[in-house]
């Protein structure tokens, strides 16, 4: 399986940053902008997208994968939607790797398995319907949708979306939603400074944002203001300051007290 490959834009403690479905590593500029301001920022095509559009890759394997290609010393890493899950799952497979996580928009995955296979069921609907009417028709069809109503009208967002169909049925097929295991109980046994962000308009991911934070060791939530699920697009200013509060509060209370538990940093670092 091919190496997947990084941009880099800014200087500073590193982030990484992942992508949701549907985008490439040049969606979400202005977000991705501002957080180059102060770290340096690397950003990947996850499989099925853009430049890894060949690539496939269950979650498992998308974990492994990227943790493998990440730098030596520990990063933070952060993912939306679809780069959110995939970002729970190196955090519980390569803790080590890792020195803090955000996850905006993130799902823990369907408890129910009844639920889980009708969504796998679904998922591989919606992926033949892609292969079948092409992705520009798709992506109409797809940022339709009511939690995408609100977002703002951007061609260079709308030019930065994957427009392989193979790969991003793929992406469907292997990264569904279905196809996750429940995250639920494992959340217990990840320790890490942690971020759970939902926009304060998307309910559902609200929901799971704090049931997140609650199940993480060192974890805290907030809500992006004025923005439903893509919060980061809707509102790249308030999502990038979110981050990049907490990264700095992180960093602050790890560099002044090397002996602070990561309970105790995930406590004291909370966001107000």
């Amino acid at each position: 399986m091919p190496l997947l490959t990084y941009e880099r834009h800014g200087s500073g403690s590193t982030l990484v940053w992942l992508h949701g479905f549907t985008q490439t590593r040049e969606s979400a500029h202005r977000f991705r902008t501002i957080l180059a301001g102060s770290h340096e920022l690397l950003t990947t095509d996850l499989p099925g997208h853009g430049t890894a559009s060949d690539v496939r890759a269950t979650l498992n394997e998308t974990a492994d994968l990227l943790a493998s290609s990440l730098p030596d010393h520990p990063v933070a890493l952060g993912g939306y939607s679809l780069g959110a899950r995939v970002a729970l799952h190196i955090a519980l497979r390569h803790r080590e790797r890792l020195s803090a996580l955000i996850v905006l928009g993130a799902s823990r995955g369907i408890e129910d398995a009844s639920q889980r296979r009708d969504r796998v069921v679904s998922d591989e609907a919606l992926a033949a319907r892609l292969e079948t009417i092409g992705t520009e028709r798709f992506l109409d069809e797809w940022l339709a949708q009511p939690m995408f109503a609100t977002l703002p009208v951007d061609s260079r967002e709308r030019q930065a979306r994957s427009t392989d169909a193979a790969g991003l049925a793929s992406s469907l097929r292997l990264c569904g939603t279905g196809t996750q295991a429940f995250l639920g109980p494992r959340l217990a046994s990840l320790s890490l400074p942690t971020l759970c962000l939902a926009g304060e308009r998307d309910q559902k991911f609200l929901a799971e944002a704090r049931a997140i934070a609650a199940g993480v060791t060192s974890a805290t939530m907030q809500s992006v203001p004025r923005a439903q699920h893509a919060a980061h697009l809707e509102n790249p200013e308030a999502s990038a300051r979110l981050v990049t509060t907490f990264l700095a509060l992180a960093s602050s209370e790890e560099g002044h007290d090397e002996g602070a538990t990561n309970e105790e940093l995930g406590h004291r670092g909370r966001l107000q």
